[in-house]
């Protein structure tokens, strides 16, 4: 049997796992974090991811991890029996940029979370990215500009210079009921995406 490859650029060798479908194997969870029983606000992220020069970053594979709408992680480590945990809800999802460096998810507006002190966060998502030319994936956060009192109060944002906190907002809007952030990652350059140690 042969053995995986030392730790390398992301490039087509890994493709038929990180993307299975495209080569006709069952996907992993997708951008689809939904359904009709899932609990909360439903909501659409979208947006795009280029270099510094404003070119799309393609094929670039973005992976989302976030509590459920009650501020509650689907996970081992989260044990606060206090908080129901929505069973309809995973918390996690992948996306893969089109051409244009566009992805897409579906999912719900994440609740607070508190930090290891005790702190509450803002309402947020982890994002992490994987692309072609990356020895190491980045990690970064998104933050929703409706949500002003937590993040100003928000320890992890406030760890940020103010004048690069835009770079982790998405921007809300609505159309015909359907509610949507905007959120752009820009990969190096003057207005870089803040990314964090993992």
């Amino acid at each position: 049997m042969t053995k995986q490859t030392a730790s390398q650029t992301i490039g087509p060798f890994f493709h038929h796992i990180l993307i299975p479908r495209e080569y006709g194997q069952p996907d992993f969870p997708g951008a689809t974090m939904v359904t009709p029983q899932t609990a909360g606000e439903h909501i659409r992220i979208q947006g795009r991811i280029c270099d510094g020069d404003g070119q799309p970053v393609d094929p670039a594979l973005i992976e989302i991890w976030q509590a459920d709408a009650n501020g509650r992680y689907a996970h081992s480590a989260d044990t606060r029996a206090e908080i129901e945990q929505d069973k309809n809800f995973t918390g996690f999802g992948r996306a893969v940029t089109d051409a244009e460096g566009r992805f897409v998810f579906d999912t719900v507006k994440p609740g607070a979370v508190p930090d290891p002190g005790n702190a509450l966060q803002a309402p947020h998502i982890n994002v992490t990215i994987f692309a072609r030319g990356m020895d190491v994936h980045l990690f970064t956060r998104l933050y929703f500009t409706d949500e002003n009192e937590a993040n100003a109060i928000d320890p992890v944002l406030n760890s940020v210079a103010q004048t690069r906190r835009p770079t982790l907002l998405a921007t809300r809007s609505e159309d015909g009921g359907r509610i949507t952030y905007a959120f752009e990652i820009t990969m190096h350059g003057e207005n870089e995406t803040v990314f964090f140690d993992a």
